[in-house]
Formats: structure tokens, C-alpha cells, sequence
């Protein structure tokens, strides 16, 4: 299905349980026993990840000498569908699942270190999950000592080697704003914004004002993790619909 950095992604099917699933196998000149130890530490703690919005990793083992991750198979991914308009409510909910996704990861201390459109999922209904929670950190470790993370995605402190929950909340803020406004921010982030006249008339002025804080440089600034996002999320969410019917 697609090649990496870090692994290869097949698609395959499981005959025990006759499904559809992929496979995602790390280049093998990558794996050490450091790196697969890790790897492994970091898999049995996304594997207690339970919720709707977080894409299960059905077995992490060696199957004929290859490290092989399995989970369900996606139909596309959200940068698949980010190649054809979405409408407000539909990027709406979309967001509030991703939100929701971080949300509960957060909560168990869980740092995804790697939110991109690649790793947003979905299924059909619109079901969103997310991908590669913890995997990606232990992956760009693994392909470079600086930052972890994709370049053009991560906050700037994460950048340095210092992602928090902030880092996180700061890549949902430059999906939402490419999903209101059809453009990708930009560093150094200051405002008015590539997309920004498109984005004021669709977003009500509470949604921009969230999602300006999202992306502020400074991670102080920032909501503090996606549970205190999806708070003011679910704030705004009434008017933000009100506004985008008008």
C-alpha cells in the first residue's frame, strides 16, 4: 500500500477472522534490539489505548523472522480525502474525532508526537481513527536524533526534542485550519494567514479565535492538552454550525 521511512504497509487478510488488515513491517536495517525493545514498550502501551477514535494494533510479533504490526484496514486516509472539498459540518466532526482520539490518549499520558493527515484514518461512516500513537515516536527516533515528528506538521518546541500534549494540540490546530481554509499555515504562524479570508467566511469568529490559540508559537499559549481543546471544541460547536448555515 505505501512505503516510509520507517516501514512498508501491506494489505492483507486475516482467514481466521476473515477480514481485511495491514500490515506494517519496519525496514530491517532499521531494527536493533534497543530500537525493537522500545518499539515493543511502546506498543503494549498504545495497546491499552481504548476508544473508538484510536486505530487497535491487533498483534505486534514476529511472524517469519519480520516484526509485523497489525490493525484493521482504513479505506483512505484523511490526506487522501483532503484532495476534494469537505463540507463544514462533515470537517466538523471530523476534527471532533481526531480531538476526541488525542483526548483520550492524553489521558493515559500518551504523547502521539507525529498528528498528520498520513496518520488520520477513516472508515466508512466517516469513523475516524488515528494512527501510529507512540509507534512514531520510537520510528523518527529511529530515522533521526532530532525532533520527533514530521517536518511542517510539529510545533516548533518539538522541533527541538521537547514535545508535550501542547505539541500535539498545536498539529490539530494546523489540520483545522487547513480543513476551514483550504491552505496550510505556515511558519513562522503570524496572522493573517495564507487562506485566512477564505477561513473568516466559513468559521464563526469564536472557531478562529480557537484555532489561532491552537498554533500559537509559544506552547504556554496553547491549550494544554486535547482534553482542555475539546472542551472549548465543544463550546463553539452550536454557533460554528449556526454560522456555517447562514
Amino acid at each position: 500500500m505505501g512505503t516510509g521511512g520507517f516501514a512498508t504497509v501491506y494489505a492483507a487478510t486475516d482467514t481466521l477472522l476473515g477480514i481485511k488488515v495491514a500490515l506494517k513491517i519496519p525496514s530491517s536495517e532499521l531494527i536493533s534490539p534497543e530500537m525493537l525493545e522500545e518499539f515493543r514498550r511502546e506498543a503494549r502501551l498504545t495497546m491499552k489505548l481504548d476508544h473508538p477514535n484510536i486505530l487497535p494494533i491487533r498483534d505486534a510479533s514476529f511472524i517469519d523472522g519480520q516484526f509485523v504490526i497489525v490493525s484493521p484496514l482504513a479505506q483512505r486516509t484523511l490526506h487522501d480525502r483532503l484532495g476534494k472539498r469537505i463540507a463544514f459540518e462533515t470537517a466538523f466532526d471530523l476534527l471532533t474525532q481526531i480531538i476526541e482520539g488525542v483526548a483520550h490518549a492524553h489521558e493515559h499520558g500518551v504523547i502521539h508526537c507525529d498528528i498528520k493527515p498520513e496518520n488520520i484514518l477513516l472508515f466508512d461512516d466517516n469513523l475516524v481513527r488515528l494512527a501510529d500513537f507512540g509507534i512514531a515516536k520510537v520510528a523518527q527516533k529511529t530515522i533521526s536524533s532530532s525532533g520527533t515528528g514530521t517536518l511542517g506538521y510539529m510545533a516548533p518546541e518539538q522541533a527541538m526534542g521537547k514535545p508535550s500534549t501542547r505539541s500535539d494540540v498545536f498539529s490539530i490546530g494546523l489540520i483545522s485550519y487547513r480543513m476551514f481554509s483550504g491552505k496550510w499555515p505556515e511558519y513562522p504562524f503570524t496572522w493573517p494567514m495564507v487562506g485566512a479570508a477564505r477561513l473568516r467566511r466559513r468559521a464563526h469568529p469564536d472557531l478562529i479565535a480557537l484555532i489561532r490559540k491552537t498554533i500559537e508559537i509559544l506552547p504556554r499559549h496553547r491549550h494544554r492538552d486535547a482534553n482542555v481543546l475539546l472542551a472549548d471544541w465543544e463550546k463553539v460547536r452550536l454557533k460554528a454550525i449556526r454560522f456555517s448555515r447562514r
